[in-house]
């Protein structure tokens, strides 16, 4: 939990950035090479990185160079191979299209001709079967026919159900806008309770709509009727109005518009996700790679202490930090961006014993704090309080020779210092700086600072302001 903490802690607002424009852009190639090779390619390629980095991770170096080199031949080989597909992917589109636009793939079927083609075709008594599936494949159930593609139009089914067409007997199967199949053999029905004039097209009707979701559509040649076939049901259609009504159930076309809508923003919003994840993955993994330790040491401040107590000694005065994060930002690191601060405020007189954590430590984002040194601190804490303390004179040297120093008073004599009891309970007197004794020959007067202790301060009000006066004589030794 704690790692998770500190993960998350130590991400940069540039990361979430890094993460999501790369994600978009990840996102948008899918959009516009969807459907194509280019975009199966790609996947493959993306798959074979995913190994690579599995294969570094355990250690496998062949394997990891291997597979290096096949991912840059891939991505070599899908320039040159595919330059064309790529070249009309990207000139077919502007700018709305190449950033932001969400061409759709779902492609309606177009009812409309469809009923025109086959009243016209009823009207000409030419015998017709058409095949428009469901949702299931129909691959294994069909047999034979031509592979076809042209759009679907009236004219279109015109020529395919024409007499003189070669395929002209078998069955079209018409998928979203296109005829997709023709001359397809479909599998005859062996129900008895058919009426003796239907002929082979209706009993592969019956037999294509007992076998799978799809609605099959005959036209007889011999009385121009048009016939409906699905599931169990096999009804006649009297006008274009009945046939169109149950072409546009069986798409799903009109107000229940859209499943294929519906279903293919799923599968972008799906498509949106791995693809942020899959940039999410490659920044960790490359922000890992790229990772890099250092050691800082920074002074420990402390602060919040209580105004009424005074900092006796403390165990350290800085602390070693081990970081880690991206060479560029362990690079980078400057001091002012590293403290380390220690609360004070439920410190108490005496000795207290802190732990030092992550809390303790402000660092830039994305450098992580690996650990303290030391990871404890001791500090003594005690009540300061006022003594009053005799000054003497701290005399260094000698005198030149034939001289006597006869007399010598200190003004004020006396000075209130300010410290911890057990500081001031060890001092019994102040000294002033050193005066030299070989400097002086005659008689006179000098101010002297008073040096303190480190914890001990002189009191803001004594005379002297931290200085005091020395008066001194200095005679001629009798001969």
């Amino acid at each position: 939990m704690n790692f998770l903490f500190a993960f998350f802690h130590s991400i940069r607002w540039q990361d979430i950035v890094d993460i999501l424009l790369n994600g978009y852009i990840l996102f948008r190639l899918y959009v516009l090479f969807r459907g194509t090779n280019v975009m199966r390619v790609l996947v493959g390629i993306a798959l074979l990185w995913i190994f690579q980095r599995i294969a570094v991770t355990l250690g496998l170096i062949v394997t990891s160079w291997a597979m290096q080199g096949i991912i840059a031949g891939a991505a070599l080989i899908i320039v040159i191979v595919f330059r064309n597909e790529i070249r009309n992917v990207l000139q077919a589109k502007n700018l709305k299209a190449l950033l932001w636009d969400f061409p759709h793939k779902t492609v309606r079927t177009p009812i409309d001709s469809i009923v025109e083609g086959v009243y016209e075709l009823a009207r000409t008594r030419t015998g017709a079967l058409i095949v428009i599936p469901g949702k299931d494949d129909l691959d294994e159930i069909i047999q034979g026919g031509v592979t076809w593609g042209g759009l679907i139009s009236k004219e279109m089914l015109l020529s395919i159900f024409y007499n003189g067409n070669p395929v002209h007997d078998g069955a079209a199967i018409l998928e979203n806008n296109r005829v997709t199949r023709v001359g397809a053999i479909l599998p005859l029905s062996l129900r008895d309770d058919l009426p003796q004039y239907y002929g082979t097209r209706h009993r592969a009707a019956v037999g294509m709509a007992e076998q799978s979701d799809a609605l099959v559509i005959v036209v007889s040649e011999e009385r121009g009727q048009v016939v409906a076939a699905k599931g169990q049901t096999f009804v006649p259609i009297y006008d274009n109005l009945s046939l169109k009504k149950t072409l546009a159930a069986h798409v799903g076309a009109g107000g229940a518009n859209n499943q294929g809508i519906q279903r293919e923003r799923r599968e972008l919003a799906v498509a949106a996700a791995i693809c942020f994840l899959c940039m999410a993955g490659v920044w960790f993994s490359i922000a890992k790679g790229m990772e890099t330790l250092t050691s800082v040491e920074v002074p420990l401040e402390y602060s919040n202490r209580d105004s009424g107590m005074q900092i006796i000694s403390t165990s350290v005065n800085t602390v070693r930090l081990h970081l880690s994060g991206s060479s560029a930002l362990i690079g980078s690191l400057r001091a002012d961006q590293v403290k380390a601060k220690l609360d004070l405020s439920t410190a108490v007189n005496g000795m207290n014993l802190f732990s030092l954590s992550r809390d303790n430590i402000t660092l830039p984002p994305g450098v992580r704090l690996n650990r303290i040194e030391p990871p404890e601190v001791q500090v003594a804490l005690d009540v300061p309080t006022r003594k009053e303390l005799p000054v003497q004179v701290d005399w260094v040297g000698a005198l030149p020779d034939g001289l006597i120093l006869e007399s010598v008073s200190v003004t004020p004599n006396r000075l209130a210092a300010i410290g911890t009891k057990g500081l001031l309970e060890k001092i019994s007197t102040l000294y002033t700086e050193k005066v030299k004794l070989d400097r002086l020959t005659v008689s006179g007067q000098v101010d002297v600072p008073v040096v303190t202790k480190t914890g001990v301060r002189l009191a803001g009000d004594s005379p002297g302001q931290g200085k005091v006066t020395v008066r001194y004589t200095i005679r001629r030794r009798d001969a």
